[in-house]
């Protein structure tokens, strides 16, 4: 019997299944290792099984038979933080440190030019890339929610999407309650779409007042749903609460009920090992930025002593407009080096670890880890495909550890969400590459006037 595979009786005929996907490696994640010339049976948009080739090909049969036999499958990747719709401010304002980078042109540009179309045309052109990059759901955070929601029923992809809130009118919601109210509405709109769960998503403790983070808090845990937010993100940020609350920002949002396990703080930088003990006995999850935090200088999160208190870190790119890119591949890998070199231990974050942190542990961050994250039967078959055969990659002696230290994501051939193919040999499937790029141009014109 192969490693996963269940309820079939011998004596059966072959069961018909929506898919039947062959592989020369499937890497399961939630269970460790590599499952050698194994296959996977797709129907209803779940994994029915995986098993050994040859029982595959004896028990099932399907008019979709896919063979990789020179691919890994790993579960699609999970983008824990990002704000996808700033892909269209890419490279609009490099080389500056946070708040000035915020303050001189992103939050300037934005009050000029965010609007429905802006975050439908940016998390469309996210969403292209994030496929062709193999990840298969993404963490959302940004003005005009319902636009972000749209594109991703369109496109297929997974997606958690966040209740903005701060503490400044926009072009969006003109208060606090403005900014809740709306959000919370779109939650309900799509409570019974499948590919779609929602956070409230507070943007900082430097942009949101206590007030607010209170009705954050009792919202949360009437509605059980998670708080994303940025959180001790840079130095500044710290050596600011101090003056202003007397104490610092995690110690805040502990005073006032946030520090649970709903919160996802992106970036969790600078912390003592008191904040370390505090955050893992009150059970948070961490979203690790490590390529935005080392652009805007920000510093480097200490992920091993974190890993080490046993608290779940999830991977995520930031926005296209401080990584400069949607690429989790960039970001597992420079995960485990980082790691390594801070810590002075070359043990640290070992590939198998950042593959987890970029798939299950996302999945475990959102609440989705009974849904994603790994490739499990009875698990929504969100898949990637990541072709070994390129010389650039021979000879492999450990695939996860080439999907980590050597794999990029211009080797992502084809992408599942749900059972759905959406990237196919390289080529999207739900989108129109060329009418994106051709609104991406459009933006940029716009953008530099």
């Amino acid at each position: 019997m192969g490693l996963f595979s269940f309820g079939y009786d011998s004596f059966m005929d072959k069961r018909n299944v929506d898919t039947l996907l062959e592989a020369r490696w499937i890497i399961p994640v939630e269970v460790e290792g590599t499952l050698a010339e194994h296959a996977i049976a797709i129907n209803n948009g779940l994994i029915e099984a995986i098993l050994p080739i040859s029982e595959a090909n004896s028990r099932y049969y399907s008019s979709n038979h896919i063979k990789l036999d020179n691919h890994a499958i790993i579960p699609g990747l999970i983008n824990l933080h990002t704000h996808a719709a700033m892909t269209l401010m890419r490279g609009v304002a490099d080389d500056l440190p946070l708040m000035a980078w915020l303050k001189n042109y992103i939050w300037p540009a934005e009050s000029r030019h965010v609007d429905t179309c802006f975050v439908r045309d940016g998390t469309m052109l996210a969403c292209a890339e994030m496929l062709k990059g193999g990840i298969t759901c993404f963490n959302d955070m940004y003005f005009f929610p319902q636009a972000a929601a749209d594109v991703v029923l369109e496109c297929g992809i997974r997606a958690g999407i966040g209740v903005v809130v701060i503490d400044m009118p926009s072009a969006y919601a003109s208060d606090v309650d403005d900014y809740i109210d709306k959000g919370l509405a779109i939650r309900d709109h799509c409570l019974q779409q499948p590919l779609l769960t929602f956070c409230l998503a507070p943007h900082a403790p430097y942009s949101v007042n206590d007030q607010t983070l209170t009705k954050i808090m009792i919202l949360a845990e009437q509605l059980q749903l998670p708080v994303h937010i940025h959180l001790h993100e840079t130095k500044d940020e710290i050596k600011n609460s101090l003056a202003e609350n007397g104490v610092r920002p995690l110690m805040r949002l502990h005073k006032l009920g946030l520090v649970s396990p709903n919160l996802i703080a992106a970036h969790m930088i600078h912390l003592t090992d008191t904040e370390i003990e505090l955050f893992h006995e009150y059970g948070g999850h961490i979203a690790h930025c490590p390529t935005s935090n080392l652009k805007l200088a920000s510093g480097i999160a200490p992920v091993e002593k974190l890993l080490q208190k046993g608290i779940n870190i999830g991977i995520g790119t930031d926005s296209a407009a401080s990584n400069n890119r949607l690429d989790m591949f960039a970001e597992m890998r420079l995960t485990a080096l980082l790691a390594k070199g801070y810590s002075d231990n070359a043990e640290a974050v070992p590939a198998r670890q950042a593959l987890r942190m970029a798939t299950l542990n996302g999945a475990r961050a959102m609440g989705l880890d009974q849904i994603t994250g790994s490739l499990s039967p009875g698990k929504a078959a969100d898949i990637t495909a990541v072709d070994f055969s390129s010389s650039s990659l021979s000879p492999c002696f450990d695939p996860i550890s080439h999907l980590v230290y050597v794999a990029g994501r211009e080797q992502v051939s084809h992408v599942w969400v749900n059972g759905r193919l959406l990237l196919n040999e390289g080529e999207l499937v739900t989108l129109d590459e060329a009418d994106i790029m051709q609104q991406a141009r459009r933006w940029q014109h716009r953008l530099v006037s």
